[in-house]
C-alpha cells in the first residue's frame, strides 16, 4: 500500500512523499532501448499520452522514473520548486494544463534540470529554446513551443500524482519518450510490461527480417 505524507511549505505549495514500488535502473534502461510503440502496445494501447505532447527537437528520446509537479497554467513557480525534489534518472513530468501561450521551461531551467542528474522533460503545456535544447541535447516532449515566458506566482503542487495528455502519472513510474510520444508505465507494472514489450519487439524484429530477406530473394 501506498503511504503518503504531506507537509505544507507555503501557501503556494504542498510536497507529498511517496513509499511504495521502487523500479530497477535495468528495468528502466531495458524499456527506455524499446520503441515506445513496443511499450503501449504491451500495456494494451493504454498508458500513452496524448499525440500533440512530442519531442520538441528531432532525435530526443528518455527514459526515467517521474518526478511530479502540477501547475497554475502558464506558471512556473512550482517548476523551480520540484528541481530540489529531483534525483538523478529522473524525468520531470509538469501538468501545465494544456496552456499553450506561456512557455513554462527555457534553457536555463533545462540546464538546472541536467545539472541534477534529470534526463529528461515532459510538459502538458509549452517551452521555449528549442534550439538550445537541442544543442545541448536535453530530451522534452510538450505540448507546444513559444517564445513568451512564464508567471511565477504559484500556486503548484509537487509530488502528487498529476495527469498529463489524458494519463495519470505518479511519482516513481517509467516515463518512455521517442520520436513517436510518451508512455508511462505504472511502478507495479514495470517488470511485466518490459517482459511484454521485449517480446513485441523481439517478434516484430523477426517478421521485419523475414520481409527483408524475403524481397532480396526475388
Amino acid at each position: 500500500m501506498e503511504v503518503e505524507r504531506m507537509t505544507e511549505h507555503t501557501q503556494h505549495t504542498q510536497h507529498i512523499e511517496h513509499t511504495g514500488h521502487t523500479v530497477t535502473q535495468d528495468v528502466v534502461d531495458r524499456l527506455g532501448a524499446l520503441p515506445v510503440a513496443n511499450i503501449g502496445d504491451a500495456m494494451q494501447r493504454l498508458g500513452v499520452v496524448d499525440a500533440e505532447i512530442g519531442p520538441v527537437w528531432r532525435g530526443a528520446r528518455t527514459a526515467g522514473t517521474a518526478r511530479t509537479v502540477e501547475v497554475a497554467g502558464g506558471d512556473n513557480a512550482g517548476v523551480h520548486e520540484a528541481l530540489d525534489t529531483l534525483r538523478p534518472g529522473d524525468v520531470l513530468v509538469v501538468n501545465g494544463h494544456a496552456v499553450r501561450d506561456r512557455a513554462l521551461v527555457g534553457e536555463l531551467i533545462a540546464e538546472r534540470l541536467r545539472a541534477r542528474g534529470c534526463v529528461g522533460l515532459v510538459v502538458d503545456g509549452a517551452v521555449r529554446d528549442v534550439g538550445d535544447l537541442e544543442e545541448i541535447g536535453f530530451p522534452v516532449f510538450a505540448r507546444a513551443v513559444t517564445p513568451a515566458g512564464p508567471y511565477r506566482n504559484g500556486p503548484f503542487r509537487v509530488g502528487r500524482p498529476v495527469a498529463i495528455g489524458g494519463v495519470v502519472v505518479h511519482p516513481g513510474d517509467v516515463v518512455v519518450a521517442d520520436g513517436d510520444g510518451v508512455a508511462v508505465v505504472p511502478a507495479a507494472e514495470a517488470t511485466e510490461v518490459l517482459t511484454r514489450a521485449e517480446a513485441k519487439h523481439a517478434d516484430e524484429t523477426r517478421i521485419r527480417d523475414e520481409i527483408v530477406a524475403a524481397s532480396r530473394s526475388e
